[in-house]
């Protein structure tokens, strides 16, 4: 059965086949359309299974911000290429979209029902997997909001809008009013986030994890211990070096990027002064894409 080069292009625009799985399917489908796009789908999704084990190194990190909720989402490719295709950029994007109103689990999100196709979240990538020629993983989401405040985002060197390889959400705690200022100064928070060696684990010194300062604690008294001092020097040694550790790690505590002379907390305080309103800091996120989880 012969088709005309009009009816295998349309086919193509439609699915994102390639030009002889296009007239493979024209000739299974009798020149159905509509069946022809089924027989494709069903090739994608058989070709996707057999890429599910591949490992998946690259990708991009995504987020998006709708008024006081936001989600962000790490998406993972194969390869940086198929990461630049506009194709994977759409699919990043519109599950990070879906995010925002998601339960803040990956199982739950690829679910979901992806708008306008009648597929799953998981079957649409699935599909984009058919297209692209490669694996492609949801790795995690998170999603932030806040009754009264304000949301900052930014990517790092992004490749499109709103994503690239290190997104950043930082949610704030103020009164009503201001709001302009104060999604200002939540992305000024957001990129000393992204760009401060080493990357905040937490906003407090309160919130630091326990199991992780006994971790610390121990590791800096047998690095201590050898030095050969006396018990109570030891003991001052690891104290001094465990405080010096919460004050890097924590948020409040860094050296803010923009203002070296200042920490964090003493530009916050700054801000408040300045509009006359208490404000806080809530919550943050940063992804990078292919970082370590551990």
């Amino acid at each position: 059965m012969q088709f005309s080069a009009q009816e295998v292009k349309t086919l193509r625009l439609k699915t994102g086949a390639g030009v002889m799985d296009c007239k493979e399917a024209l000739v299974a489908a009798d020149g159905d359309m509509e069946e022809a796009t089924k027989w494709l789908r069903k090739k994608g999704l058989a070709k996707s299974a057999k890429k599910a084990d591949r490992a998946v190194a690259d990708g991009l990190v995504s987020v998006v911000v709708d008024g006081l909720k936001a989600a962000i989402v790490e998406l993972n490719s194969e390869t940086d290429f198929v990461a630049r295709n506009t194709r994977f950029q759409e699919l990043a994007r519109g599950i990070t979209s879906l995010a925002i109103s998601s339960e803040g689990s990956v199982s739950s999100l690829l679910d979901a029902s992806y708008p306008e196709t009648g597929r799953s979240v998981s079957d649409q990538i699935s599909e984009v997997v058919a297209v692209v020629g490669e694996n492609i993983q949801l790795r995690r989401i998170a999603c932030l909001s806040v009754e009264n405040g304000a949301i900052g985002s930014y990517i790092h060197n992004a490749v499109s809008d709103g994503m690239g390889r290190v997104g950043v959400l930082v949610t704030l705690d103020a009164p009503e009013g201001n709001e302009e200022k104060l999604a200002s100064f939540a992305r000024q928070i957001a990129m000393h986030v992204s760009a401060h060696d080493p990357t905040p684990v937490c906003v407090k010194v309160e919130d630091i994890d326990q199991k992780v300062l006994q971790r610390e604690r121990e590791v800096f008294t047998e690095q201590a211990a050898l030095s050969g001092k006396p018990q109570e020097v030891v003991e001052k040694m690891v104290e001094g070096r465990l405080r010096k550790y919460c004050e890097e790690v924590t948020l409040l505590s860094q050296k803010f990027v923009f203002s070296p002379d200042i920490t964090v907390g003493e530009f916050v305080k700054g801000v408040a002064e300045e509009i006359g309103a208490p404000i806080s800091i809530r919550a943050f996120v940063r992804y990078a894409v292919g970082e370590s989880l551990s």
